[in-house]
């Protein structure tokens, strides 16, 4: 991110632009719409800048800006659409102190002004950073479209209500009565004036202050394997109303950017053969979050209810009178078969799936080795990057093919996604030599629909 947005104080300030064209009339007419003393500098301005001039809108200047004309000024505007004027009127403008912007011109301009949706006091600011202002308009062209405009009238009743709802205990008790407002109670009212509004405020305090303090709720969360698009609806709406959230390490980052900027977000991170936060200690911190009285979500990678030790968590849950529920995720050998361009099942190859797990608590985890070993089964492995050369041994000791086609799919659907094929004789090998450091799952039985097609083509060579 080159610029931080932020919303600049300017009612009473004075802000400060050169130039009198089309320019200079594009940014003072969203100007106009602030309560900032603005200045215009120009020796011939449009007609337009002249009526605003004698209508007292602003002050007009008919001269070029000089030394010291911008003294005081929070924001400068070169509009005279000259670059060498342009240059020296921003030159002197950041001599007195001024932030300056130069129009059409990004690589100069210490700000930049954004697509603006107005529905005052609501300012909806849309920046690409000049990379892509088209796209900006379609956005605001978009948001124009879905915002009442009768918004501005609820947000100013909303505002003056503010110190009256502080009866309300601070957090999720005037969250939901502030959420009951705009998204139920406010839209009705607007429709019938500012005075329906007011009640509607006025009643709706009534009935939140009758209300008992809500109980501690928590909801186990299937995060997916880390595109934050493959998120369910549930999922996104459970994030967005928590007061607590209680997160996996694998959890990317732009997933925990989903929440509001006030929940409590703690990383409850458990690392094999590493260092971990104990299934004990993560048990006693949702229920201690939860008994406070917080919508608590225990927020895992993929799905909860694969190799997520959920029962665990619901049973301390449980013991402890909590109500919960689950809303599962898509789970990482879906993303990772994806990526292959492949399915898990396919009518004549394997008729069963097999998810296992590469290690428990215990170590290395045993499984029917037998039965995996045979040709054309499929199995996502879990966790199998540190047991691969024992999955590799136990496979091989019970009479898998060595050219068995094995896929490894670090950090599946996200960015930096990678797919290493390899075989079951080259497994261990290949995995060191790739270096994977994030999460990856291994499907065994299975290439990449190239690989695989070119495995055919030669076995079918071989054949003839």
């Amino acid at each position: 991110m080159q610029h931080f947005p932020i919303f600049v104080a300017l009612a009473g300030r004075r802000v400060v632009l050169s130039g009198g064209g089309e320019a200079a009339l594009a940014k003072l007419r969203l100007l106009l719409k602030t309560e900032a003393h603005i200045t215009v500098f120009s020796p011939d301005p449009s007609p337009e800048i002249r009526a605003w001039a004698g209508a007292r809108r602003l002050r007009w200047v008919g001269r070029a800006l000089e030394p010291g004309d911008a003294l005081c000024t929070v924001l400068f505007y070169a509009a005279d659409e000259d670059a060498g004027e342009d240059a020296r009127t921003t030159a002197l403008a950041r001599a007195d102190g001024a932030l300056t912007n130069i129009v059409d011109n990004l690589g100069d301009s210490q700000f930049i002004t954004p697509a603006i949706v107005d529905r005052d006091p609501v300012t909806v600011a849309i920046g690409t950073e000049g990379a892509a202002p088209v796209l900006a308009r379609a956005i605001k062209r978009d948001l124009e479209a879905q915002l009442p405009s009768t918004l501005g009238l609820l947000a100013r009743a909303g505002k003056a209500f503010r110190k009256l709802a502080e009866a309300l205990p601070a957090g999720r008790a005037r969250r939901d009565f502030w959420a009951d407002y705009y998204f139920r109670a406010g839209p009705r009212a607007a429709a019938s004036g500012e005075e329906a509004v007011q009640q509607s405020l006025d009643d709706l305090l009534s009935a939140h202050l009758a209300r008992k303090p809500q109980t501690g709720h928590i909801t186990f969360v299937g995060a997916g394997p880390g595109d934050p698009e493959l998120l369910t609806l549930k999922a996104r709406k459970a994030i967005d109303a928590a007061d607590v959230i209680i997160h996996d390490r694998l959890i990317s980052p732009a997933i925990l950017e989903l929440a509001r900027r006030e929940a409590v977000l703690i990383d409850a991170g458990k690392e094999g053969f590493g260092p971990s936060m104990t299934q004990d200690e993560i048990n006693a911190l949702i229920i201690r979050h939860g008994q406070a009285g917080a919508q608590v979500v225990r927020l895992k990678s993929g799905d909860p209810t694969v190799f997520g030790r959920l029962d665990e968590e619901i049973d301390a849950v449980d013991e402890s009178g909590i109500t919960w529920h689950i809303v599962p995720g898509i789970t990482s050998a879906s993303a990772a078969v994806a990526a292959l361009g492949q399915s898990l099942t396919k009518r004549g190859r394997n008729s069963a799936l097999r998810f296992i797990t590469g290690h428990d608590s215990r170590g290395f985890a045993d499984h029917d080795w037998r039965a995996l070993a045979r040709p054309g089964e499929v199995a996502a492995i879990y966790m199998g990057k540190r047991a691969a050369r024992f999955i590799q041994g136990r496979l091989l000791m019970h009479g898998a093919n060595p050219a068995t086609p094995v896929s490894a799919v670090e950090n599946a659907s996200r960015p930096d996604q990678r797919i290493l094929s390899t075989s079951l004789a080259q497994l261990p090998a290949d995995l060191a030599t790739a270096q994977l450091t994030g999460p990856a799952l291994v499907l065994l039985g299975l290439a990449p629909r190239d690989a695989a097609t070119a495995l055919s083509e030669l076995q079918q060579e071989e054949i003839i």
